[in-house]
């Protein structure tokens, strides 16, 4: 009888989880909060925005601990679980792609087309110039520049890491995650100090809209990596990962690689482009 319930497949069959579940609800309790938070629409939204975050970080740990568990220490990640595994990660990585695509099509649509025939109303708010009059934007050559270097600079790292990681080289992985995790931290705060000094806004024009949407949304991605290569150098000291299997360091490490790539594309059209077309004008 023991025979007939034993694994005679390289799939795993995963068991009943509470986590998707708990995950909705508290994402959902974090959308009432915010909203109703910045639309002041009853006291003590702020508290119900802090219960979903909560939510959100008690369902990570959970979630990542089971999964780190069927790795480690159940074996449930035979070479097919880990090649699923990774189309499931380049459709992700993929679905994130298409997100920031919208973000430079809502950015390219007025910024090749600032004069339209058909839409007087944007020619009247953009005044037929791209970016529109009275905008000052950033100066491509300081602070996004060092945000720049600071990024590529961080590939390499995480790079050299992965390179140590395939090499059984412990203290590389440990010192190439400390040196990339470092650098996500000093891109947030460069790019907070950047948002502190901007000339224009958020609301009141669409420039100011594209820009902190697109460079907002990449910089959210910085903090998630961030917390992703944390979490992946924890486990690295707890000597989790090997040569052969390294799941979690490989994801943490194309997010990471996708944030750079991103970041190239905001630079190179929003910033440089952005600014030059400003100075023709």
């Amino acid at each position: 009888m023991a025979d007939a319930h034993a694994k005679k497949h390289d799939y795993h069959l995963v068991d009943p989880s509470p986590w998707p579940a708990i995950g909705a609800v508290s994402a959902f309790i974090l959308a009432v909060g915010l909203i109703a938070w910045m639309h002041k629409m009853f006291a003590g939204a702020a508290f119900v925005f802090a219960i979903g975050v909560l939510g959100i970080v008690y369902t990570m740990i959970g979630w990542w601990r089971d999964v780190i568990r069927e790795a480690e220490y159940e074996g449930h990640h035979t070479r097919v679980v880990q090649l699923h595994h990774r189309y499931g990660m380049i459709l992700f990585i993929a679905s994130e792609v298409m997100f920031f695509v919208a973000w430079f099509w809502a950015y390219f649509n007025v910024a090749l087309f600032p004069v339209d025939v058909h839409q007087v109303a944007r020619t009247d708010l953009l005044g037929g110039a791209w970016p529109p009059k009275g905008i000052e934007t950033f100066d491509p050559w300081h602070l996004p520049l060092l945000n720049t270097l600071i990024l590529l600079t961080s590939g390499t790292t995480v790079t050299w890491a992965h390179h140590a990681l395939l090499h059984n080289d412990r203290q590389g992985l440990k010192w190439g995650l400390i040196c990339t995790i470092i650098l996500g931290v000093l891109f947030t705060i460069v790019q907070a100090y950047e948002y502190g000094h901007a000339a224009f806004k958020f609301s009141g024009h669409i420039y100011g809209a594209t820009f902190f949407m697109a460079t907002g949304f990449h910089g959210a991605h910085v903090i998630i990596g961030t917390i992703f290569l944390i979490v992946t150098l924890v486990r690295a000291l707890r000597g989790h990962f090997t040569p052969k299997q390294h799941l979690g360091f490989e994801f943490a490490a194309w997010y990471w690689h996708f944030v750079d790539v991103v970041w190239l594309f905001l630079f190179a059209a929003i910033y440089v482009w952005g600014a030059g077309s400003a100075a023709a004008h």
